[in-house]
C-alpha cells in the first residue's frame, strides 16, 4: 500500500513562507516543481491541491493556518476515500537538528499543533510521518516563537539538503515501499572510514631496502674475523 496523499504543514501567506515552521510546504513544492504539478487553491478543501498524473498522489497545502490543519486533510481524504496509513504528512521537528530527516509511522506529536489537529480529525495517529529537523530553540526561547522565524543561511541549506534527501526516497515512498525509504533516508551518508589504511603501512617491501643496506657490514665482519685468524 503506498501513500496516495502528500500534506505539506505550513502557515499561508508572505510573512510565514520562510518561517522554519512552513518546512513542510517547502518539501512539497519543491516536489509539485520538479513534477511540473501546478497547485491551485481549491475554497471547497480549503487549500491548494494538485496532482501528479490521474493516477498519481495528491499533493495538499492546507491553507487554514497550522493549528486547523486537519480540516483540509480529514475533507479531501473523505472524498477520495484515502486511508490514514494512506497519507504522509511533511513537517518541522524540534527534536532534529537542521540537515536531519526521519520517516515514522504513528506515534507521540510532541506538541505540533498541525499534528495535533490532524490527529483529532482523523481519530488517528496511524498515518506516515515525514519528520524535517529545525533545530531545538535556544536556553529560554519559547518553541512557537523559534519556529516563526527564518532560518539563517547555514541552517536553510541544511533543511533545504534534506529536503532533497527526502525528495529522492518520495518514489518509494509513493509505491509502498516505505522501508526501502527508510533505510534510504535514515542512512548516514558519511562514507565509514577505509579500512585500506592498514594495508598502507604495510608496503613494508618497499622499506626493506634498509637489511640488504646492512649486508655489506656483515661482510666487513666477516673480512675482519678471517684476517684475524690468519693472523694467529
Amino acid at each position: 500500500m503506498g501513500i496516495r496523499l502528500v500534506v505539506g504543514l505550513g502557515n499561508p501567506g508572505k510573512e510565514y513562507e520562510r518561517t522554519r515552521h512552513n518546512a513542510g510546504f517547502w518539501l512539497v513544492e519543491r516536489y509539485a516543481s520538479h513534477n511540473g504539478v501546478v497547485l491551485r487553491k481549491d475554497p471547497k478543501f480549503k487549500a491548494l491541491v494538485g496532482r501528479h498524473e490521474p493516477g498519481g498522489p495528491w499533493l495538499l497545502l492546507p491553507q487554514s493556518f497550522m493549528n486547523l490543519s486537519g480540516q483540509p486533510v480529514q475533507m479531501l481524504a473523505g472524498f477520495f476515500k484515502i486511508k490514514p496509513e494512506e497519507i504522509l504528512v511533511v513537517h518541522d521537528e524540534l527534536d532534529f537538528a537542521p540537515g536531519v530527516a526521519r520517516l515514522k509511522q504513528g506515534g507521540g506529536i510532541a506538541g505540533h499543533n498541525g499534528l495535533k489537529d490532524i490527529s483529532q480529525r482523523l481519530a488517528t495517529h496511524d498515518y506516515w510521518r515525514l519528520r524535517l529537523g529545525v533545530g531545538k530553540p535556544p536556553p529560554g526561547r519559547e518553541g512557537a516563537d523559534y519556529v516563526l522565524e527564518r532560518p539563517p543561511a547555514e541552517e536553510k541549506t541544511a533543511i533545504d539538503a534534506a529536503i532533497d534527501k527526502s525528495l529522492e526516497v518520495l518514489p518509494q515512498l509513493l509505491a509502498g515501499d516505505m522501508q526501502g525509504a527508510m533505510n534510504k533516508l535514515h542512512t548516514d551518508e558519511n562514507p565509514p572510514p577505509k579500512k585500506e589504511s592498514p594495508k598502507k603501512e604495510a608496503p613494508a617491501a618497499e622499506v626493506a631496502p634498509k637489511p640488504t643496506e646492512k649486508k655489506p657490514e656483515s661482510e666487513k665482519k666477516g673480512l675482519f674475523s678471517s684476517l684475524l685468524g690468519r693472523k694467529k
